[in-house]
């Protein structure tokens, strides 16, 4: 009868302790917005000065306004059509997240990842290959 009791004050305590970390993982909607609109510019505004950058089969680290120039290439030859995040997460001072972008020409797997550098969270690597899936 008294542990019947308790279980809500459990519930409350074990939900309480999950709730932050569920919270601070947010990415800046502006990134969605820039990758759905196929945006390269506004996409640029959220990335570090240097980054990795995975797109179909190529793979390095560039300087943002390189990075720009390359994506800007490939959503002129890839027109979007629309793009959902599917999962994000955290895991120590980075965040994370797994999309999928619907393009004129097929779907691609989005992932990014952005890291905090003082007091913003900017893209440090973006990989953007064909979605075997669908």
């Amino acid at each position: 009868m008294r542990f019947t009791k308790l279980i809500p004050v459990i519930a409350f305590i074990i939900n309480s302790l999950v709730m932050p970390a569920q919270e601070q993982v947010k990415i800046p909607g502006g990134i969605s917005v820039a990758i759905k609109s196929g945006n390269a510019t506004e996409l640029a505004k959220y990335m570090n000065s240097t980054v990795e950058l995975l797109l179909l089969q190529t793979e390095d680290f560039y300087k943002k306004n390189v990075a720009e120039t390359i994506l800007k290439d490939f959503f002129n030859e890839y027109h979007t059509k629309d793009f959902i995040i599917r999962h994000q997460g955290a895991r120590n001072d980075a965040q994370y997240a797994i999309g999928n972008l619907e393009t004129e020409k097929g779907v691609f797997r989005v992932y990014f990842l952005l890291k905090k550098v003082g007091p913003e969270l900017l893209i440090h690597q973006i990989r953007i290959e064909p979605d075997n899936g669908k």
